[in-house]
């Protein structure tokens, strides 16, 4: 596995800078955008995803930009690939899916995309309304090269034994890009935000270390 940190830099930095262009005049504050001030910390990056990545199988899926949500088939066919033509089980095998930069939110709530507006934020729309989507289309049921596929959702995902994980630099960031464009406190959105972190996916400290992280584990690597 060649070592890409060096392209996830300027992928990052390409996905801000769109998403600031995008921003560029801030809108009032709503009501819907209101939060309290978070009185202490919850969830902490950590580098407990790694303890277990223990299959024979693994691979790390790098997927910094939506792209229709086919990183998320991709992981899917990676676990029905090695059940059906390999007669491998989902236990044996371990696969990585990142949240970063342009996906950082879709590793977050269905509450925070409606509380944000989060589908008008990264203009995604709800496939079923055509309106900007007012919670989380990976999480249950994604709508995939205009098909349905829960199977390949964040949630069956996770039944199989998948590792997601979120990197904090890039939480911070787009929490800032947020709440530049409500009006808000970068703190308190990000705080508000990172407690709205997807049940089973971790937070990590960066995409560029994990990245080193996962080669170092044995993972083999996937760019979305």
């Amino acid at each position: 596995m060649s070592n890409p940190t060096r392209s996830i830099v300027s992928s990052v930095l390409a996905i801000a800078a769109s998403v600031l262009a995008v921003i560029a005049r801030p809108t009032p504050v709503h009501a819907q955008y209101a939060v309290a001030s978070v009185a202490a910390p919850g969830i902490q990056p950590s580098n407990r995803w790694l303890d277990g990545l223990k299959a024979k199988h693994k691979q790390f899926f790098d997927n910094p930009s939506p792209n229709g949500g086919i990183a998320l088939v991709h992981v899917f066919e990676y676990y029905e690939t090695y059940n059906k033509a390999f007669n491998v089980k989902d236990a044996d095998v371990n696969a990585v899916l990142t949240f970063y930069g342009g996906t950082t939110f879709f590793a977050l709530t269905d509450a925070a995309w409606a509380k944000y507006q989060l589908g008008d934020f990264l203009q995604e729309n709800d496939p079923a309304t055509g309106r900007p989507a007012l919670k989380n289309p990976w999480r249950t049921s994604p709508t995939i090269l205009g098909m349905s596929l829960p199977a390949a959702s964040i949630e069956s995902l996770q039944k199989r034994g998948a590792t997601l994980i979120i990197c904090n630099n890039a939480l911070e960031i787009f929490s800032g890009l947020l709440a530049a464009k409500r009006g808000l406190d970068s703190k308190v959105v990000y705080e508000d935000l990172k407690a709205n972190i997807l049940p089973g996916i971790n937070l990590v400290p960066g995409m560029v270390i994990a990245v080193e992280q996962a080669q170092r584990a044995g993972l083999t690597y996937h760019r979305q």
